[in-house]
């Protein structure tokens, strides 16, 4: 009866923070005109299901995170507008399923470092960087065409001109550089920004903590 009750709790708790995930979502703190935005903590609640339960329920957490976003992407942001269909199966896998299920990793170093912040700050940060990837690799093979016209007319600057310039004989490298770009300009400041609020959640908020690092089975 007790594992069933925990079981129960599991499930339902998952889906509290899924909806949580998917509302702050919405609300975002700074959109960048390049594109790309910064949310209200929103890869957060994904993350704390991944630090309580472990990296495999994170990871699936994640991935019903990933299609919850993808249908959000399909239907208010049409992020699969002008696409093949080839393409947008690349795009879902890439910057949806892979990208969010990897929010799960937050609970990678639960047990592994005695210190719960300082293991959920880099839990959410190797998270972070492990999304960060999955968007760099979807934007360098969907979305490299756009290279050419973010250097010289989104981001235009003079490091930008020396990009031009040093890459014009090597459209595949522009592209990587692209791409590693524009995600870390949202990316790196929404891991930061989350993992800040990891660390005030799981060491201010007691009951929080309790059920984060309390075993789980």
């Amino acid at each position: 009866m007790a594992t069933k009750t925990n079981q129960t709790k599991r499930l339902a708790l998952t889906g509290i923070m899924l909806a949580l995930g998917v509302i702050l979502s919405l609300i975002k703190v700074f959109e960048f005109p390049t594109g790309g935005s910064i949310t209200a903590f929103s890869m957060l609640p994904v993350m704390v299901i991944g630090y309580t339960y472990g990296v495999p329920w994170g990871l699936m957490t994640g991935l019903v995170y990933g299609v919850l976003q993808a249908v959000l992407g399909a239907t208010m942001t049409s992020a699969f507008a002008g696409q093949s269909v080839g393409a947008v199966v690349g795009i879902l896998f890439f910057d949806y399923l892979a990208a969010f299920s990897m929010l799960g990793l937050a609970g990678l170093f639960k047990g592994k470092i005695k210190n719960h912040a300082a293991a959920f700050a880099l839990g959410c940060v190797v998270a972070g960087l492990a999304r960060y990837l999955c968007h760099l690799i979807s934007g360098y093979i969907f979305f490299g065409s756009y290279a050419e016209w973010f250097f010289t007319e989104a981001f235009v600057n003079s490091f930008s001109s020396s990009i031009m310039q040093r890459t014009a004989a090597h459209p595949q490298l522009l592209a990587v550089i692209y791409s590693a770009i524009y995600n870390a300009i949202y990316l790196v400041p929404e891991t930061v920004i989350t993992a800040v609020g990891a660390v005030l959640l799981i060491s201010l908020v007691p009951p929080v903590r309790k059920e984060m690092t309390r075993a789980h089975k």
